[in-house]
C-alpha cells in the first residue's frame, strides 16, 4: 500500500483556532496515512519544506532500533528493542545520538517538546533530517501527543517538562508502544516501568588548548560518562569521547567508567 502525508506534523498541534480534540483528530488521521510495514512508502512533510519518500520496512531492522558506538555495549540487546519505554536523563547529546542512528539507519524519529534540540548537532552526528519530525510546542497534552505518533514513527522522543505520569496512562502507552512497534525514549520526567534507563553526564571538553594557551582554540571533542540500567541486568558504565573528524561527528567508546567517576549520575 502506498499512502502519503501532504501536510506538516505540527500543523495539526499548533493550529490555535482548534479545540485540543479536533487537533489530535486531525494528527491521528495523518499518521494513519503512514504505512506501519511492507514495501510501501511514507512522504513526510517537514517544517522545512522538504518532501521525501523513504522506505519504510519494519521487519528488516530485527526489531532493533541502532544506538552510536559505545551505548551499544551497554545494552543487552546491543540497540533499543522496539516496542519498549526507555528513560534518558542528562547531556542532550544522547539524545541527538539517538536521532541520528535511528535516522540515517532508515527509520522516522518525532521529536515532541524539546524546543532547545538542536537540528545543526543532529546534522552533524549524521542524521537524515527529512526523517525527523520536531513538535516543539505540544500542548497541554505531550504524551497523547506521543501515543498518536507511536502509529507512524519508529522511535518518539517525549520530553515531560518535569511532569510526573501517573502509573495507570504509563501502561496504556506502553501497550500501544508494543503493539505498534515503535519506541518510546522519555526525558525530563518520572515514567514508571521503564525498561531501560540511561544517563549521561559531561565529563569534560576537548580542543581549547594547555599551558599558556589554556582556553584558546575550538571545541574539538566532548567527553561522556554514561550509565545504563534496566530490569534484566546490572548496572553498565562507560565513557566516551563525541568528536569532530572530517567533517562529521564520531562516538569513540575510551574506557570503562569505574564506580568512583559515576558517583554523581
Amino acid at each position: 500500500m502506498k499512502k502519503e502525508v501532504t501536510e506538516v506534523v505540527e500543523s495539526a498541534i499548533g493550529e490555535s483556532d482548534l479545540s485540543r480534540q479536533d487537533r489530535l483528530a486531525q494528527l491521528r488521521n495523518r499518521m494513519a496515512s503512514i504505512p506501519a510495514g511492507g514495501d510501501g512508502k511514507a512522504v513526510l512533510s517537514f517544517p522545512t519544506g522538504a518532501s521525501v519518500g523513504v522506505p519504510v520496512d519494519r521487519a528488516a531492522k530485527a526489531g532493533i532500533l541502532p544506538v552510536p558506538a559505545g551505548i551499544a555495549e551497554l545494552l543487552p540487546q546491543g540497540g533499543l528493542v522496539r516496542g519498549t519505554v526507555v528513560s534518558v536523563e542528562g547531556a542532550a547529546s544522547l539524545l541527538v545520538g539517538l536521532m541520528a542512528s535511528v535516522t540515517a539507519s532508515g527509520g522516522h524519529v518525532a521529536v515532541i517538546g524539546q524546543p532547545r534540540l538542536g537540528v545543526l548537532a543532529a546534522y552533524e552526528m549524521g542524521a537524515k533530517l527529512e526523517r525527523l519530525a520536531f513538535i516543539p510546542a505540544p500542548g497541554p497534552d505531550p504524551v497523547e501527543v506521543a501515543a498518536v505518533l507511536l502509529d507512524g514513527m519508529d522511535l518518539v522522543i517525549l520530553g515531560l517538562a518535569g511532569a510526573s505520569v501517573p502509573p495507570s496512562r504509563a501502561r496504556a502507552v506502553v501497550a500501544r508502544a508494543r503493539s505498534k512497534g515503535s519506541t518510546l525514549v522519555v526525558t525530563d520526567g518520572h515514567w514508571d516501568g521503564a525498561e531501560i534507563r540511561l544517563d549521561a553526564r559531561v565529563e569534560g571538553y576537548g580542543g581549547f588548548g594547555q599551558g599558556r594557551a589554556l582556553g584558546r582554540g575550538r571545541l574539538e571533542s566532548l567527553s561522556l560518562a554514561v550509565r545504563a540500567r534496566g530490569r534484566s541486568f546490572q548496572p553498565r558504565t562507560t565513557r566516551l569521547d563525541i568528536c569532530s573528524a572530517a567533517g562529521h561527528v564520531e562516538w569513540r567508546p575510551t574506557r570503562e567508567v569505574s564506580a568512583a567517576q559515576v558517583v554523581a549520575l
